[in-house]
């Protein structure tokens, strides 16, 4: 009898260990990143997926004086939603942009630009300098995303990585 209660230990705790490295096995790990290049006047903000599995998004928002933007309201296009804050960015020509919508998968190992402004300078400096005075003044981040099975996670401004969402 103590050998079967025994195993039964054994098999809990193995089993234990097989969902957390099932968990892990999918695991997507989202991170903001830019790329700043001054000499030619590009930069791009992204979002990388470190992780082994896809990062679902769920929402986007930003915070800037208090008050809080859904993505969603800008029909998910960052680029807009920056346009309606800072107006002269609307004046922007040499950019690519894409939407943030929810449920947008973003594959492990890739990378996903939602905006970038490319081969002019000018352009460059208005859209840094803007969006380092938002800075300045306390806009912050927040995306919301999960994995294939559902567990949701989230990353922001502060954040050291990504936190899981209970």
């Amino acid at each position: 009898m103590s050998i079967s209660i025994i195993t039964l230990f054994i098999f809990i705790y193995q089993t234990n260990l097989m969902s957390r490295q099932n968990d892990l096995s999918i695991l997507p790990y989202l991170q903001l990143s830019t790329a700043d290049n001054g000499d030619d006047g590009s930069y791009a903000m992204s979002l990388k997926n470190h992780g082994v599995g896809p990062a679902i998004i769920e929402s986007t928002k930003l915070i800037y004086k208090g008050k809080t933007y859904d993505l969603r309201d800008y029909d998910f296009s960052f680029h807009k939603l920056m346009s309606s804050l800072l107006p002269e960015l609307d004046t922007i020509k040499y950019t690519n942009t894409a939407t943030l919508d929810r449920g947008i998968a973003i594959p492990a190992g890739t990378t996903y630009n939602f905006i970038q402004i490319r081969n002019s300078p000018d352009h460059y400096q208005l859209f840094l300098s803007g969006l380092n005075g938002l800075i300045e003044k306390g806009l912050q981040y927040e995306i919301v995303y999960k994995s294939i099975q559902e567990e949701k996670w989230v990353i922001h401004d502060n954040s050291e990585g990504p936190e899981r969402i209970d």
